[in-house]
């Protein structure tokens, strides 16, 4: 059976003012009529059922996203009691999913994505899973092939063919074994991948086996495995949310790449042909939405002059008005208003930071 994890358990700080604590970007809407995890769970219709969906968030965050997700069974949304990074995350879920059906296949999607058309997306997602099926031991993972030289994403170096999907096929990808994960890299050697031709970004998209990937996190990670195992013992018992609390909080976190991909000798990428992209700042909806003829996207009332290619957030009941801006971000709230420029958007989580080191609680 196929089980998807989906992990919706970022802050989301760079989407500041529009993201908040118990808001963060994976449960707002930019664009259309479903927030970024609405958008992943539905990707997914027709392929898994609601009943085999497994969503990991936040403890706080568990409300929010089950009014959000009123289709998963309540048990099926499990928050964090805090944050250990994806490793313990996909760990948690994968040993819950072992307890449910020891020989699962477990794709894992964060919740902050764009992607489209789902018929492709979803193409290549049974390949995956195809090729985790023929060899159980396999990890399987979504490459991007690279439209510019991306700094903030890591990267995966492609080696020989495995197979290509006949042109009959809703997708036409092809998958290759590993050579190597690569870590962010300066502009220089991103430039450098992007002419090469034999890398992909990471897209964070997983499928293997749950087996396989405990079995992965004993070998590498012995004491995270032990507190997930613990943890996972407890699973519908009255002990779980005590068990849960203690053990996860003692997990040293790490992400999946460094405590497993990296290490592994058996993984194999897949070439996405959908259209891709990392929902991880507020420029990065420039290069999703749609653009009017200066290059601006816009949500909400606007009124540009002499503005161009800047990204305009706000809503129908307050009008923004912008005079000689280009690309520059401008994101209204009720209580908060952001005024960056696009080259400085980084900067955000630092502002966020200082919110918060001054006290200014009610703006997070």
């Amino acid at each position: 059976m196929i089980h998807a994890v989906i992990m919706a358990g970022g802050a989301g700080t760079r989407f500041w003012p529009a993201s908040r604590r118990l808001l963060p970007k994976q449960l707002l809407k930019f664009a259309g009529a479903r927030t970024l995890l609405q958008s992943t769970v539905q990707r997914l219709a027709g392929l898994v059922p609601p009943t085999s969906v497994l969503v990991l968030t936040n403890r706080d965050l568990i409300p929010a996203v089950q009014r959000q997700l009123p289709e998963i069974p309540a048990v099926q949304v499990l928050g964090e009691p805090c944050k250990r990074d994806t490793a313990a995350c996909i760990g948690l879920a994968a040993a819950l999913i072992r307890r449910r059906d020891p020989g699962g296949t477990m794709l894992v999607l964060p919740a902050d994505q764009r992607i489209q058309p789902q018929e492709e997306f979803q193409a290549a997602l049974r390949l995956a899973c195809r090729l985790v099926d023929e060899e159980p031991r396999r990890f399987v993972t979504l490459g991007i092939r690279p439209t510019y030289p991306a700094e903030t994403f890591g990267y995966i170096e492609r080696g020989e063919l495995l197979e290509r999907a006949p042109a009959s096929d809703a997708s036409s990808a092809a998958a290759y074994r590993v050579r190597m994960f690569r870590e962010k890299p300066s502009a220089i050697v991103a430039e450098q991948y992007l002419r090469a031709g034999g890398f992909y970004w990471n897209s964070g998209i997983f499928a293997w086996k749950a087996a396989a990937i405990l079995d992965a996190l004993h070998r590498f990670e012995p004491a995270m495995h032990a507190h997930l195992m613990r943890i996972a013992d407890a699973w519908d018992t009255p002990q779980f949310a005590g068990t849960l609390n203690s053990e996860f909080t003692q997990i040293q976190g790490r992400s999946i790449d460094y405590a497993v991909m990296e290490r592994y000798d058996n993984v194999v990428v897949v070439e996405a042909t959908f259209d891709w992209d990392d929902v991880g700042s507020w420029g990065s909806l420039a290069r999703t939405g749609t653009a009017d003829e200066q290059g601006n996207s816009v949500a909400g009332r606007h009124l540009g002059l002499q503005t161009r290619n800047c990204v305009i957030q706000g809503d129908d009941a307050h009008l923004i008005v912008t005079v000689g801006l280009e690309d520059y971000i401008v994101v209204h709230t009720p209580d908060a208003t952001l005024i960056a420029h696009k080259s400085q958007e980084e900067a955000v989580r630092h502002a966020v930071n200082m919110i918060q080191e001054r006290g200014w609680t009610e703006y997070l």
